[in-house]
């Protein structure tokens, strides 16, 4: 199963790095330094958000040419420093169901191995409840190899909504990795939340400003 997970990532990586320019830019705040097993580190801090639609974030109010497509907010395009802390917080707005692979249920390359939901340790999240995943990936090249995998459970039918939009209560989800040296790499959702094309991996999955994206280390 694992290394049936490894190839659909260096698959996807490759489709991902000839998808074309991703729109906007969002770079990671540094604040402070951390203590971690490689050292004190600089801290860098970055906030985004799952939607079930393309009605917030860089697609505008009226969602862009895609409205209906389940989207990444506020941008795909990151940036984070080099030999640092990172460290992601994602309020995850969807619901979901059972993911394909369940390789992608449980987190990969988080310090510790962990992350926190609602504020609660978690190795992995029920592969019968995701939402979507965020999963770092380096390209084929000699750059220092980066992947991160984080499932984002899926929020229930019945969450209520928050007050002044028409989205459920998130789930918060966060989690923190270190970054090697500079290099170009790309991240995407591994649940299959697309149209019906290439086994649900179309559409929003397969295109830049949506379920994928580039993250740059500086």
């Amino acid at each position: 199963m694992i290394v049936g997970g490894v190839a659909a990532v260096a698959i996807t990586g490759f489709v991902l790095s000839t998808a074309g320019a991703t729109p906007g830019l969002l770079k990671a705040t540094v604040n402070g330094t951390a203590d971690t097993a490689q050292g004190q580190l600089p801290h860098a801090f970055l906030n985004l958000a799952t939607y079930p639609d393309s009605e917030a974030g860089e697609h505008g109010a009226d969602g862009g040419a895609h409205p209906d497509w389940v989207s990444y907010g506020p941008t795909s395009n990151f940036e984070v420093p080099a030999h640092s802390l990172v460290t992601i917080t994602i309020d995850q707005y969807d619901g979901g169901e059972t993911i394909t692979n369940p390789f992608f249920a449980k987190v990969r390359g988080t310090v510790d191995g962990t992350m926190t939901v609602d504020g609660k340790t978690m190795t992995e999240a029920d592969p019968d409840a995701i939402g979507h995943t965020f999963t770092i990936h380096a390209l084929p090249t000699n750059q220092d190899p980066l992947f991160v995998s984080v499932p984002l459970p899926a929020v229930s039918d019945d969450a209520p909504e928050v007050e002044g939009t028409d989205y459920p209560a998130p789930h918060v989800v966060t989690f923190s990795f270190i970054t090697g040296g500079k290099g170009e790499y790309v991240w995407n959702c591994e649940f299959p939340c697309g149209d019906g094309y290439y086994a649900k991996f179309g559409g929003p999955m397969s295109t830049q400003g949506y379920m994928s994206g580039n993250i740059n280390v500086v």
